[in-house]
């Protein structure tokens, strides 16, 4: 009796590798309606209200400010699109079912986790910085009078920096969705990482006791961040100022430590 001969496909079966996790993530990502929705709204806020205020505004008003604070005002509404595109990125899985197929087709759950940070990642930051840049461009060419004062290329890097931090906030906003699973409780939670601080430091603040603490959360939360970024004064009333690089080292570590924790618990369960 012979023996029956292989099959061979006639399909190339190439390993699979990052790049394929990345052209799926990408495709998901450009092909639903909430990336359209949640990036439309974030330009439309950034972009609108900063041109309003542009326009508002006259050249020795930017004596004191940059050209791309504008676009700060915008920003401080538009990181909650970033931040429900985040969420959205993965949870949005969960409650279809697409998750049990996405990993059945790719067994590297790490793989596609980093596939998703990075896909993401990318889009936040390019739409955050693009929307911004053209805010501050707007600024420059109308109000680049000599009343306006001498502007130095930093004010854009910092306002590159706003842009990163935002992207930050977004990634925070996924590595919570990848752990909680659930668009609504995800979304509360980042709801309440960006607006509450503000609100418990000035309740700690009334406490004598309490008061450096209360003071250190008034000096670091999101809000103040973004502010100092773009270059604007934060309050006397908040104690000694803190540099820049603080706020993006506080930011850096939560979102890596959240980032962490969600390869760890996506690697061990079963969905």
């Amino acid at each position: 009796m012979t023996a029956p001969a292989t099959y061979s496909s006639p399909l190339p079966t190439p390993r699979p590798h990052l790049g394929h996790a990345l052209a799926s993530e990408w495709t998901k990502m450009v092909s639903v309606r909430s990336t359209l929705w949640t990036l439309g709204a974030l330009v439309l806020t950034v972009v609108g209200i900063g041109l309003l205020f542009v326009v508002q505004t006259v050249d020795r008003d930017y004596t004191d400010i940059s050209f791309t604070t504008p676009a700060l005002f915008g920003l401080l509404v538009g990181q909650l699109a970033v931040m429900v595109l985040g969420v959205l990125t993965i949870t949005s899985e969960h409650a279809t079912g697409l998750a049990r197929t996405t990993f059945t087709a790719a067994p590297d759950r790490h793989r596609v986790l980093t596939a998703k940070y990075l896909v993401f990642s990318a889009t936040a930051f390019l739409v955050t910085a693009g929307s911004v840049f053209l805010v501050g461009l707007g600024a420059a060419l109308v109000h680049n009078g000599s009343a306006a004062g001498p502007h130095a290329t930093s004010e854009w890097l910092g306002a590159m920096a706003g842009a990163f931090y935002v992207t930050l906030l977004g990634v925070l906003a996924l590595s919570v969705g990848a752990l909680l699973r659930h668009s609504a409780g995800a979304i509360a939670v980042m709801l309440g990482v960006v607006t509450l601080p503000p609100v418990i430091g000035g309740m700690l603040s009334s406490w004598e006791a309490l008061q450096p603490v209360g003071s250190a959360i008034l000096r670091h939360n999101a809000p103040v961040a973004l502010m100092k970024l773009f270059g604007m004064p934060a309050g006397s009333d908040m104690g000694a100022p803190t540099s820049d690089l603080s706020h993006l080292a506080l930011i850096a570590l939560v979102t890596g430590a959240t980032v962490a924790a969600s390869y760890v618990v996506v690697g061990r369960r079963d969905v």
